[in-house]
């Protein structure tokens, strides 16, 4: 089984931290940031499979982000957390783009990158 690795963008340092570890799991390697900015230099230097980043950030925000990133690697996967509803704006990304609302239980994380993984392994 191919390990998944995730590029995790969140500008507050405790909720990075927690949410790192929660993230992190057998075949699935994690690199947190605080910037989208910063995001995108290590996502431009390095090879990822999943973009999980929260929607609020200084500077660029999450969707922003996760649009740059969709113009030049469309096959990846994004995640994007927020306490808001965002509605379709956040499928009109693309179809392997998924919202994940604040507060959310560990479970409803699991599955999710559970379900990506599936996926990254039957397109390899």
């Amino acid at each position: 089984m191919k390990t998944m690795r995730m590029l995790y963008v969140e500008d507050n340092p405790e909720l990075r931290e927690i949410f790192q570890e929660m993230l992190e799991a057998d075949q699935r390697e994690v690199i947190a940031c605080a910037t989208a900015e910063e995001a995108l230099l290590l996502w431009s230097a390095s090879a990822f499979d999943v973009l999980v980043s929260d929607i609020s950030l200084p500077g660029m925000s999450g969707i922003d982000l996760a649009r740059r990133i969709l113009e030049t690697q469309p096959p990846c996967w994004v995640v994007l957390c927020s306490g808001y509803e965002y509605g379709d704006t956040l499928s009109l990304l693309g179809p392997r783009v998924r919202a994940l609302a604040k507060p959310f239980e560990l479970d409803d994380l699991e599955r999710l990158m559970d379900e990506i993984h599936t996926a990254l392994e039957s397109t390899t």
